[in-house]
């Protein structure tokens, strides 16, 4: 024969909390699973360190140039060289000033070929050979 469980009577029989499973929101433990994180996050000073230098990078090879034709391809050339250490910097290095040094080597690709494009439909010459 089973007994009936038992509920505490008294003056302080309300004030006790019964035992409850947490809902999740305040997590009482350690996680269930792992966290990971990266080793090197992306920052805005990373970001604007490597778009400074990118610029002054393509800047200086720009200056190389003595007319159209030349300032493109040292442009592109200076691009490319920057491509192979943002590419080294996502898989070694930091990710931040690798997407600053992508985005102003497109930005700076584009007013190359924007120049390109402008002095070809103003003398009907093809600049680049």
């Amino acid at each position: 024969m089973t007994t009936p469980p038992t509920f505490p009577t008294g003056p302080d029989a309300g004030s006790r909390a019964l035992p409850r499973t947490p809902s999740g929101l305040f997590p009482a433990g350690p996680p269930s699973r792992p966290t990971y994180r990266e080793p090197h996050p992306v920052t805005g000073a990373g970001v604007a360190s490597g778009a400074a230098a990118a610029a002054t990078w393509l800047l200086l090879f720009g200056l190389l140039g003595t007319g159209v034709g030349s300032y493109a391809w040292w442009t592109l050339v200076a691009g490319g060289l920057t491509w192979l250490a943002a590419l080294a910097l996502v898989r070694y290095g930091d990710r931040g000033v690798a997407t600053g040094i992508a985005i102003v080597t497109a930005g700076g690709w584009s007013i190359a070929a924007a120049i390109v494009a402008v002095r070809w439909a103003t003398t009907g010459d093809w600049p680049l050979w």
